[in-house]
């Protein structure tokens, strides 16, 4: 079946206009006049998701538009139901092929295909219904209609006291120097980050200052769907411009404005810039006049405000959120005038309070101003504000300030980046997300569109891409190719997602009593998050598509009564609720089940019979949960995380359609399972791992060179073992490999084989000895970025990087005990902008402590250093930093410096 894209208001419309698709091209259409009430629904249906895009774009719907909206959402749900059974019934396989078991399973299918065809004809009797309430109620007006305009909030920045200012130093005086050098061709900076961390008030003060040292200057402010010709009025009347009366074209509007600046050094400001194309309109105003003249521009887009600093690409400020001492200042001088202030008995719970506005300068301020405005010595006060901080009430203005201004990031989004970023609050706040898992979770739920061929995992990714350039999500932690490894979610982002979740019942929280009390009949994704949570009876389990599990709970209803499931995650790791157990006997029941994810389990068990998750795409299983021996029969596996030291069953060479697979224990599994490994063909991403205790050493890595050696699709290797791995210094490599990751196990030289990995992008290689000849293998590698050398003994012979070698390694992370013995020369790493390195302080002032020819990388931006004391005396230690900074300081482009001591 097509993958569909789906949206928050149209999503599941979209959804089950594939799906009507998908029904009318079976046999089922053979049955009475089915063909006939599927064109009429798909024909509705097509209708109202028209209608329903254009509702998306409207800020305030009225009652009975939202009613109809839900109706609606409510109804295709419940088709796509009815549908998905139908799907099931006709895709249960059996066995046998014998003539009375094909018949009996004929006139079953007949049977079920029979009371499906009544229901969908009640159905379309509600279809109609709707159908003549959107008539009735004219809602299509719902679309041309004026909607009311609030206040924008940026008001409030501009014309903040400069004085209250807090934590903008740094970047007032960044941006300043930017600004004032003696460079005379026009200079474009940008300003990018998160809603409310105070681009705004960092401009204003910057314009403030800078205005009177230009002829003509001019502050606009950009809305999402700005009105150009507006915008270019008003920055002709702010520069002095001829204010006209007539009808202006934008090509005059454009030329008046270039023929007034011409001859003028000119200072303009473009705050909130949304979009990439409203840039190319506006610049086309600003004249290359060599006067020395400057424009800065705020975004919350990272694409955006890379195409507006244009040819200089290093003044891109990203804003950060304020430390937690500015954070204190700014919290308690709007209170009490300063921290000495605050009495005693409130400073624990404003340390908590900070913690949930975590630097963002808006919230801080918005709930100092809400303190302020009560007796702000009332610690029953300052408790309910702690309290309410993860579920703001929109009765407060001061938070409901803040959360218009985050929603405008949320509004800007396509429909289908809505539902993604609204489908992370299935995860409780401050947890730490896995970005393929989360992309996984997507692809199961239907929101990934796999149009025009793309492979569907690269099209989350840029979903998630999407998210990060918008700054809606925090990443924690990166790979190697700097792409997102872990993120997190700012508390306040996670407010404003859930509240729109409720608003149209996307995704239930059950994270208090209160919110048990309130569940909706019909729930849809479900996140538990609160130990003992019992559900009432009423609620029915078979119309949500994602369960999340995140305490430890004994009242979560059987897993079987979750019919049409997509989703299922049991996290009880960390800090949530480790060692939580959940029944899964009625797992197999989950005919639907594409993602299961069971970790930090005490004692959950798989039921045997699992090979009937015939849909099944992911399973990440930890070190608690037994693997199933039917596994192996699952045909739409495509990423298997095993637990740690388990071993498989046997069948493995069956799993073809596996494109990853973590973890696979070496010494615990069979010589036949190693061989079967080799027979996975698709498979892109491998994880091994063994110990230094493996019987059959030698014989088990013949086989896994072999295995791998047939591995034509892979792409990402890791090897995690505890010894040397010499064994494999034969082996012919899997010729598309992109990274390749050695932890703990290492080489005694670099293997030669190494020199044919042209499309290796990502290296962590640990060696013993490192030779010339050695680093001439490494150093041709043509498409290598991130390089992580390990070398467990000092070499004995300078090193030498010749000219032209690593030619567009970027980041070279080098761990050994005395690294001057390596030397770089002139145009060696001609791409390098990242150097770290891993030494011993030890003999730093007999035999230094920094590579020779640091200078000669010319691209060079950052040095950092971890610095081991072990054994080393005073006058070692003082030796190895002086001469890593040193270095740095004699560098042209002075690269920023960081040395750390372990």
């Amino acid at each position: 079946m097509t993958e569909i894209m789906v949206g928050t208001f149209t999503g599941v419309m979209r959804s089950i206009l594939s799906k009507l698709a998908f029904l009318t091209g079976e046999k089922l259409y053979l049955l009475i006049n089915l063909r006939k009430e599927v064109k009429f629904i798909t024909d509705e249906l097509g209708s109202m998701n028209d209608l329903l895009e254009g509702l998306a774009d409207v800020e305030e719907l009225d009652p009975q538009t939202k009613g109809w909206r839900n109706q609606v959402r409510d109804m295709a749900y419940d088709i796509e139901d009815i549908i998905d059974d139908y799907i099931h019934y006709i895709g249960e396989k059996c066995e046998s092929d014998g003539f009375v078991t094909k018949t009996a399973r004929w006139l079953r299918t007949l049977r079920d295909g029979h009371k499906i065809v009544g229901r969908i004809k009640e159905i379309k009797t509600a279809v109609q219904e709707s159908s003549l309430r959107r008539t009735r109620y004219n809602l299509h007006e719902c679309i041309t209609r004026s909607s009311s305009v609030s206040i924008d909030q940026r008001i409030f920045a501009l014309y903040a006291n400069a004085a209250d200012l807090v934590g903008l130093d740094r970047p007032v005086n960044e941006l300043v120097h930017w600004l004032i050098d003696d460079q005379k061709q026009l200079k474009s900076v940008s300003i990018v980050g998160f809603g409310g961390l105070g681009k705004t008030t960092l401009v204003n003060e910057v314009y403030r200052r800078m205005k009177g040292e230009f002829r003509g200057s001019a502050f606009v402010a950009v809305s999402q769907k700005p009105d150009i010709p507006k915008l270019l009025y008003s920055l002709l009347s702010q520069l002095g411009g001829q204010i006209l009366f007539h009808a202006c074209d934008l090509h005059d509007l454009v030329n008046k404005l270039r023929k007034h600046l011409h001859k003028k050094r000119y200072f303009i400001v473009i705050d909130d810039l949304w979009d990439v194309s409203v840039w190319d309109i506006i610049k086309c105003a600003f004249p290359e006049n060599n006067l020395g003249s400057r424009v800065i521009t705020t975004t919350r887009i990272q694409d955006v405000a890379k195409a507006c600093s244009f040819n200089h690409r290093e003044c891109i400020l990203n804003m950060k959120p304020l430390s937690d001492e500015d954070s204190r200042t700014l919290f308690f001088s709007r209170i009490f005038g300063s921290e000495a202030g605050c009495p005693h008995q409130l400073k624990n719970v404003s340390v908590e309070i900070l913690r949930k506005c975590g630097g963002l300068p808006l919230a801080v301020i918005s709930v100092a101003s809400l303190l302020a405005s009560e007796d702000c010595n009332r610690m029953e006060r300052w408790e309910h504000v702690q309290s309410s901080l993860g579920s703001m009430s929109g009765t407060n203005l001061t938070l409901e300030r803040m959360r218009q201004i985050l929603n405008l990031s949320y509004t800007n989004l396509p429909p289908h980046l809505k539902t993604c970023l609204m489908y992370i609050g299935m995860y409780p706040e401050d947890y730490t997300m896995q970005r393929t898992a989360l992309e996984h979770q997507w692809i199961a739920e239907g929101f990934v569109n796999k149009a025009h061929g793309q492979d569907v995992h690269k099209v989350a990714m840029s979903y998630f891409n999407e998210l990060v350039n918008r700054s809606l999500v925090q990443p924690v932690d990166f790979e190697f190719d700097k792409s997102v490894k872990s993120f997190k979610v700012h508390d306040i982002m996670l407010d404003l997602i859930l509240c729109k979740s409720a608003e149209e019942n996307f995704i239930t929280v059950v994270d208090d009593i209160q919110a048990v009390a309130g569940l909706n009949q019909k729930t849809r994704r479900l996140s538990f998050c609160l130990d003992g949570a019992i559900l009432p009876k009423k609620i029915s389990m078979s119309q949500v598509r994602s369960l999340a599990i995140f305490r430890n709970t004994q009242n979560i209803p059987p897993v079987a009564q979750f019919k049409f499931l997509r989703v299922l995650v049991a996290d009880f790791s960390s800090v949530y609720s480790y060692g939580g157990t959940i029944d899964l006997s009625g797992l197999c029941k989950l005919y639907h089940l594409r993602y299961l994810k069971i970790e930090g389990c005490d004692a959950c068990q798989l039921p045997k019979e699992i090979r009937k998750l015939q849909n099944l795409e992911t399973l990440d299983l930890d070190s608690k949960c037994c693997i199933p021996s039917d596994i192996v029969h699952l045909p739409c596996l495509l990423h298997l995380t095993v637990p740690a030291g388990a071993r498989l069953p046997d069948g493995i060479n069956k799993m073809t359609s596996l494109r990853s697979l973590r973890d696979i224990h070496l010494e615990n599994n069979s010589i036949d399972c190693i061989k079967g490994v080799g027979e996975l063909t698709n498979l892109s991403t491998l994880y091994l791992t063994w110990s230094d205790s493996m019987v059959d050493t030698a014989t088990r890595m013949d086989v896994l060179c072999s295995s791998l050696e047939k591995l034509c699709s892979l792409r990402c290797l890791h090897l995690d073992a505890t010894d040397c791995i010499d064994g494999l210094s034969t082996l012919s490599p899997p010729p598309h490999l992109e990274e390749l990751r050695m932890n703990s196990c290492w080489f005694s030289r670099v293997p030669t084989w190494m020199g044919k990995l042209h499309n290796l992008s990502e290296l962590k290689l640990r060696i013993d000895e490192l030779q010339q000849d050695s680093l001439c293998i490494l150093a041709e590698l043509p498409s290598l970025i991130d390089l992580y050398l390990k070398i467990r003994r000092a070499p004995v012979e300078m090193i030498i990087i010749c000219e032209s070698a690593f030619p567009v390694l970027r980041r070279f992370l080098l761990c050994c005990s005395r690294v001057s013995s390596m030397s770089f020369q002139a145009k060696a790493m001609p791409k390098l902008q990242r150097l770290i390195l891993q030494i011993e302080a030890q003999g730093s002032e007999l035999h230094g402590a920094a590579p020779a020819g640091i200078e000669h990388l010319s691209a060079l931006e950052e040095i950092s250093a971890l610095i081991s004391l072990y054994d080393a005396s005073y006058k070692d230690t003082i030796s190895a930093e002086f001469a890593l900074r040193n270095v740095a300081s004699m560098h042209l482009n002075r690269p920023l410096t960081e040395v750390k001591f372990r």
